[in-house]
């Protein structure tokens, strides 16, 4: 049997319920048959119209809220690119053929992003079910019957809108955490610069629609004894201001540890023997690298962490990984850890990251890996700060990672 083609255009029209596309500036695009019919008002006094000019409050009541809550519920799916389901709404429209005379309506709507190849929103769904002759129906029984129905209408209404105002609340407070923890972050985490004489670029991402930020963290440092630096990134486990201040805490002593180490492991070593000290670095981890750039040498050791890449100026890719290691916290104290070393020719390209660039649920790590490699490998002859928007262009999704991501880059 052949395939029949579908009509998604007659579907939507034909959904059962109240459904519109809003575009980002809140402007009708496009609603379904009943959607017109239970607002009582045409597609021509619809389409290409502001929302809330078709939609006002109601004029007459002074505690009207119902414009201010989706408005707010509109702009956080455009913020986040997530859907917001709201509380029971009281919503009054005025009486199409009576203008002037507003109708008591209650409403149950459901906001969700359509979003475009950028990951950007591009059209908001907007699905309403109107409670309203339920709500009617409640309190027109007859007697006790009757009085109850009203006071339970009126208990129903009341926690809806408890719920929704403690939402709210509870928005604000995360947004303010996050905020603050972002602040603590971009002050705790070193500024782009260049280290010596060798271009770096670092990047950090904080995860998409994530209310608290994470751990992700990145290190530069000038080491003693000639052309000597380290660079390191690590990550903590958890989010907001507590995996900040850990993160904080843990890029400070390996920052401290690496200028007196005589190498990457005793300064993995140091930084182990604090983690176990400090409460929320359970399962940090962290890479750390020496480079040497006199002998054109790295050595390198790595608690739990993803491996760094060296891309060499003829274009082949080199995970260093032949030193890996437990995550901060888990290895027995006497045991020291492995270190490795390899060399590297003039105008190699050093690259450490975390795993938010490289990591996807849905598939193995080793084929991020090999996205990764082969990034590096075609834009090699990029400068470190555009190889930098580059990788995350290429590598993050659309509408971004779900974990975040810290990316430093240096050119040796």
């Amino acid at each position: 049997m052949a395939e029949t083609a579908i009509d998604y255009g007659a579907v939507f029209k034909a959904l059962p319920g109240m459904v519109a596309l809003l575009t980002p500036e809140l402007v009708y695009a496009d609603v379904n048959d009943e959607f017109v019919r239970v607002s009582g008002r045409s597609r021509e006094q619809l389409i290409g119209k502001y929302l809330f000019d078709v939609f006002p409050d109601n004029p007459n009541d002074s505690a009207a809220t119902g414009m201010r809550n989706l408005e707010a519920s509109l702009y956080r799916v455009l913020a986040t690119g997530e859907r917001d389901t709201m509380a029971l709404q009281r919503y009054d429209i005025e009486d199409p053929e009576r203008p002037g005379e507003w109708q008591k309506r209650y409403w149950s709507p459901v906001n969700a992003p359509l979003l475009g190849s950028d990951g950007k929103v591009v059209l908001i769904l907007h699905r309403v079910e109107e409670v309203t002759e339920l709500i009617r129906a409640r309190g027109s029984s007859a007697g006790n019957r009757g009085s109850r129905a009203r006071v339970l209408e009126a208990e129903l209404y009341t926690r809806a809108r408890e719920l929704q105002e403690l939402n709210e609340r509870l928005r604000q407070a995360h947004s303010r955490e996050r905020e603050v923890a972002l602040a603590l972050q971009e002050a705790m985490l070193p500024a782009p610069r260049q280290v010596r004489n060798h271009p770096a670029a670092v990047r950090y991402r904080p995860a998409v629609g994530a209310l608290n930020v994470c751990g992700d963290w990145y290190d530069l440092v000038d080491l003693v004894g000639g052309d000597r630096i380290g660079v390191a990134v690590g990550d903590v486990v958890g989010h907001g201001l507590a995996a900040a201040g850990v993160m904080g805490q843990l890029r400070s002593a390996l920052s401290a540890a690496s200028r007196v180490a005589d190498g990457p492991a005793q300064a993995l070593d140091v930084l182990g023997r604090y983690a176990h000290v400090i409460d929320g670095a359970e399962s940090a981890t962290a890479v750390t690298t020496f480079i040497d750039c006199d002998r054109h040498v790295i050595t390198y050791s790595s608690a739990g962490h993803p491996p760094p890449v060296l891309v060499h100026p003829d274009g082949r890719t080199e995970f260093l990984d032949q030193a890996t290691d437990t995550p901060l916290d888990a290895r027995p104290d006497p045991i020291p850890r492995p270190q490795a070393g390899t060399t590297f020719q003039r105008g190699a390209t050093l690259v450490l990251y975390t795993d938010g660039l490289i990591e996807r649920r849905t598939e193995d790590i080793d084929m991020g890996l090999d996205r990764l490699a082969e990034a590096l490998r075609k834009h090699r002859d990029q400068d470190p700060e555009t190889l930098a928007d580059t990788v995350l262009t290429e590598l993050l999704p659309p509408g971004g990672s779900t974990d975040d991501t810290a990316l430093i880059i240096v050119r040796l």
